[in-house]
C-alpha cells in the first residue's frame, strides 16, 4: 500500500509523546508535517520527531497539497471547529476525543463525512487486550455478560492544564469518562437506552472531578463507573458475566509497544483460584489506530468506526450531563 501523508494539527502533548511516536513505526503512515500557531513552537516539535516540514498556522498546513490525512489533537472546543476546516480543505480526519462537546455539535460533521473520513481517536478499540476480551465474551467464555465496571483516575489541579478549564471542556467526563462508555458499547455490542450520574465539580475549575455512572443498555445489562480528575492515578476494566469475568487491568493506558494480559476468571474461588492470565503480544494501539484509518484512506477497508459512532457515544454524555442537573435517569436520544 502507497503510504498515506500525514499532517498534524497542534503539538499537543498526547501527539508529541504517544500518538506520533506510535504512528511512525508503520510503513504505511508518512507523518510529513506538523503546524502550531507558533513557527517556532513548530519546528521544535517536528525536529524532536523527525518530521520533515512544520507550518506556524493551521491554514498553512491545510493548504500543503500533499497532506491527505490530519491528526487533530487540539482542546476539545476546538475539535470540530477545526476538523470541518480540515475536511473543507479536502482532508481526512482522525479527530481525537471526544469529538465535540455535545451531539448536537458532532452533528455538524455529518456532510463534511460525506466527502472524507472523519473518525474518532479511541486508540483502545484497536488493542489486543480489548480485541481479544470481546472475542471471549462472544465465545460465552463467561456466560452472558451481565456488567461492565470500570474506575479510572488521576490526580491534577493544575489551573493551566486544558482538563482543568471548563469552558473549552475539560472535565473527568469528558476526558476519561469517554472511555467507559465506549467500552461499554464495544462489549455489549449495542447501544444505551439510559443512563443516571452523579457528578462533584471543583469549586475553583468548575470542571466534574469526580463522577460515577450508571447506564442501562436493556435486557438486564448495564455499565457502571466511576472517574476522576483528583484521586491517586488507577485504572480498571471488569466484564463480568453469568459464568465468570474477564478483568483488564490496565485498560487504557497499557504499556505502549508491550506485552499485555487479561485475567480470566471461573469465579470458582472468591481467592482467585480460579483466575487464569493470558499473555497478549506486544503491541502499539497507536499505531494499529493510523493503520486502520490509513487502510480506510485507501480503501482497502471501511472506516471502522466513524461519524455516526463518534455521535452515539456524544449522545449518552449529554444525557449524563443532563441527569447531574434534573436528578433523575435519563433518556438517551436518537
Amino acid at each position: 500500500m502507497k503510504p498515506v501523508v500525514w499532517g498534524v494539527i497542534s503539538t499537543a502533548k498526547i501527539g508529541r509523546e504517544r500518538v506520533l511516536p506510535g504512528m511512525k513505526k508503520s510503513p504505511l503512515i508518512d507523518i510529513r508535517a506538523m503546524a502550531s500557531r507558533s513557527a517556532a513552537a513548530a519546528r521544535k516539535a517536528a525536529d524532536a520527531l523527525g518530521i520533515p516540514v512544520a507550518y506556524g498556522s493551521y491554514e498553512a498546513l491545510l493548504e500543503d497539497p500533499e497532506i491527505e490525512a490530519v491528526y487533530n489533537p487540539l482542546p476539545n472546543h476546538l475539535h470540530v471547529p477545526v476538523t470541518l476546516q480540515a475536511a473543507a480543505a479536502g482532508k481526512h480526519v482522525l479527530c481525537e476525543k471526544p469529538i465535540a462537546l455535545t451531539a448536537q455539535e458532532a452533528e455538524l460533521l455529518r456532510d463534511a463525512a460525506q466527502k472524507v473520513l472523519i473518525g474518532e481517536a479511541f486508540m483502545v478499540r484497536f488493542h489486543p487486550q480489548w480485541l481479544r476480551a470481546r472475542e471471549l465474551v462472544r465465545e460465552g467464555r463467561i456466560g452472558a455478560l451481565r456488567a461492565v465496571q470500570m474506575f479510572f483516575g488521576y490526580h491534577n489541579v493544575d489551573p493551566n492544564d486544558v482538563r482543568n478549564k471548563a469552558n473549552i471542556g475539560g472535565g473527568g467526563l469528558y476526558d476519561i469518562g469517554c472511555y467507559a462508555i465506549v467500552a461499554g458499547r464495544f462489549f455489549f455490542e449495542s447501544e444505551p437506552t439510559s443512563g443516571i450520574a452523579l457528578i462533584d465539580r471543583d469549586p475553583d475549575f468548575a470542571t466534574d472531578r469526580l463522577t460515577s455512572a450508571l447506564v442501562d443498555f436493556g435486557e438486564g445489562r448495564r455499565l457502571d463507573f466511576t472517574v476522576s480528575t483528583q484521586v491517586a492515578r488507577q485504572q480498571r476494566l471488569q466484564l463480568s458475566g453469568t459464568k465468570g469475568r474477564i478483568e483488564i487491568p490496565i485498560p487504557v493506558n497499557p504499556p505502549q509497544g508491550a506485552t499485555t494480559r487479561i485475567f480470566i476468571d471461573d469465579c470458582s474461588s472468591l481467592e482467585g483460584t480460579g483466575i487464569e492470565t493470558e499473555m497478549l503480544p506486544e503491541s502499539d494501539y497507536f499505531l494499529l489506530q493510523g493503520e486502520a484509518f490509513s487502510r480506510a484512506v485507501r480503501g482497502e477497508i471501511a472506516l471502522p468506526y466513524g461519524v455516526d459512532d463518534a455521535i452515539a457515544n456524544m449522545r449518552v454524555i449529554d444525557a449524563l450531563f443532563r441527569s447531574e442537573k434534573s436528578g433523575r435517569w435519563e433518556t438517551i436520544g436518537g
